[in-house]
């Protein structure tokens, strides 16, 4: 789809009766050109003009162009489709999961919603518990990393969803919530516990050394599009900001030892870039390629075994209930070997037979690879012109750095899967996106902050669009901030990295406040 920009009216007006100035045109014609560019948020191949409540979901001009429309539409259903036992093909749930569909983490594929309580089949809640040591930050061994509260039968939830309690608590900041002019503004987080008694699996640590805080779900649109920046762009980044030598903490030494990669992932020497805790990448083995199996624990040939802990295969397989019914749902396990160790080979079985085809899975990926990111909105409006230029002076786009440039886009598959460049997944080669992320992770020292303290800077792209597509506009990492300022406010804890920003956004009128906001609603 081809776009037109026009000049400004009154400059438009002035020069067709003679009264502009050639270097006003010139200011004109270059403002023009940047809102064309940056309009096109995903760049040429990866951006959608909808800006309707489906906007999330469109597949990119890539996928168009590759005529592979039919089998992104068919890899949609994966993501939308309640998943069961037995139902073809969409079967393979369990023995354990978190949720039955992607989509219920991801309501309207955005980010998920704030929840007053914690029930994995409850729409909208796209949380992840995140059960850790509060002595040395490391997870809990007993329960999975994303902790599963659901199960089939015979098998019982890891843990019981009655003993999750989140309280909303009121903070109040240094500055009384309360901005210079007078306005206010109101900040609430999360504390969340687990009754002792919920776990059916036997902690591992004193319960009262046990810590638990949410993470939420973010939007899975323009997630191919990452993957396309390329790995020493990326690496560049890192160089950068160490040698600007200006945020507080530094950059996470367990990711970058000051001059080079601390971690890779899987060791291949790809960089973290999904994730709040830069656990995933690249794409083809990152958040939704995992998610669809630990999930739902549905299986394929690159994930044959169930997302599974020994603690909880030893506490099942010795569960007298469990034991009564297990060959009534799963008489082709029996053996000689008896009944406790049928039920452990079970769930313990490193070549399960695959749930999703091959082909599915395939389809699957050219849908997670082919969202396209919606077009950033009035752009050309004043109001949001003054937000952009107030959006950089204040320092914002330090870390939520605006563009970038993607490469050749030969990805890579470190499960094997694909090939690299498979020409089954579409490409992005050598396009301009705008998704306002440095993809480094940093410090913000918020109240019950994120594990670690440590979060990568999540990209700003199309959650203007939040209310609209998915009924909610929650934002950061546990879904505490309801709207752009209290997002904003948030970050203004007195070690933040994001500390002088915050100031600078105090100093503003509540008109170029306003600004700011419209601007990163805009975008």
């Amino acid at each position: 789809m081809t776009k037109h920009f026009l000049l400004p009216a009154c400059c438009l007006g002035l020069l067709l009766a003679g009264g502009c100035k050639p270097d006003e045109v010139e200011v004109a014609n270059e403002l023009a050109d940047q809102i064309e560019v940056e309009t096109y948020a995903g760049g040429r191949l990866g951006t959608t003009f909808n800006a309707s409540a489906s906007a999330y979901e469109d597949p990119t001009p890539a996928v168009e162009n590759a005529g592979m429309t039919n089998k992104f539409l068919y890899g949609e259903y994966f993501f939308e489709r309640t998943y069961t036992q037995n139902s073809e093909p969409f079967k393979g749930l369990g023995p354990l999961y978190v949720r039955s569909s992607c989509i219920a983490c991801h309501p309207g594929y955005g980010h998920g919603k704030r929840m007053e309580r914690y029930r994995a089949d409850e729409w909208g809640n796209g949380y992840l518990l995140v059960i850790y040591n509060k002595l040395n930050d490391q997870y809990v061994s007993c329960v999975t990393g994303m902790p599963q509260t659901k199960a089939v039968a015979p098998f019982k939830a890891p843990i019981d969803e009655e003993g999750i309690h989140i309280s909303w608590l009121p903070y109040t900041d240094e500055w009384g919530n309360t901005f210079p002019d007078g306005e206010t503004y109101s900040l609430i987080y999360p504390e969340v516990t687990i009754d002792e008694e919920a776990f059916y699996v036997p902690l591992d640590i004193p319960y009262a050394n046990m810590g638990v805080l949410l993470e939420s779900t973010i939007g899975i649109y323009g997630t191919g599009l990452v993957d396309a920046i390329p790995d020493d762009s990326l690496k560049a980044q890192y160089i950068k900001e160490t040698q600007d030598g200006i945020l507080p903490h530094g950059l996470n030494p367990a990711i970058w030892n000051g001059s080079d990669w601390a971690k890779t992932y899987a060791n291949t020497g790809h960089p973290l870039r999904y994730t709040y805790a830069l656990s995933r990448g690249p794409l083809q083995d990152a958040p939704g390629a995992n998610a669809i199996w630990n999930i739902t624990n549905v299986t394929r040939s690159t994930k044959p075994k169930h997302y599974m802990t020994t603690i909880y295969a030893t506490t099942a397989s010795r569960d007298p209930e469990v034991q009564e019914k297990f060959y009534d749902y799963f008489p082709q396990y029996r053996t000689e070997a008896g009944v406790e160790q049928d039920i452990y080979n079970y769930l313990m079985g490193e070549n399960v037979p695959a749930d999703m085809s091959d082909e599915d899975y395939t389809n699957f990926m050219i849908w997670h690879r082919g969202l396209a990111v919606p077009a950033a909105r009035n752009l050309a409006d004043t109001t949001v012109q003054r937000g952009r230029k107030l959006f950089r002076e204040m320092g914002c786009a330090y870390c939520h750095r605006p563009s970038w440039k993607t490469g050749e886009d030969n990805f890579t598959d470190p499960t094997g899967f694909f090939r690299d460049g498979d020409s089954r997944l579409p490409r992005y080669p050598y396009q301009t996106i705008w998704p306002y992320s440095d993809f480094v992770q940093h410090k913000l020292m918020m109240k019950n902050d994120i594990r670690t303290g440590w979060c990568r800077t999540t990209p700003l792209w199309g959650r203007g669009l939040s209310m609209v597509c998915t009924g909610a506009q929650d934002r950061l990492h546990d879904c505490r901030a309801r709207n752009v300022v209290e997002a904003i406010m948030w970050h203004g804890s007195k070690d933040s990295d994001a500390r002088y920003s915050v100031e600078q956004f105090r100093k503003l009128s509540k008109s170029d406040r306003e600004a700011v906001v419209k601007f990163i609603n805009a975008i």
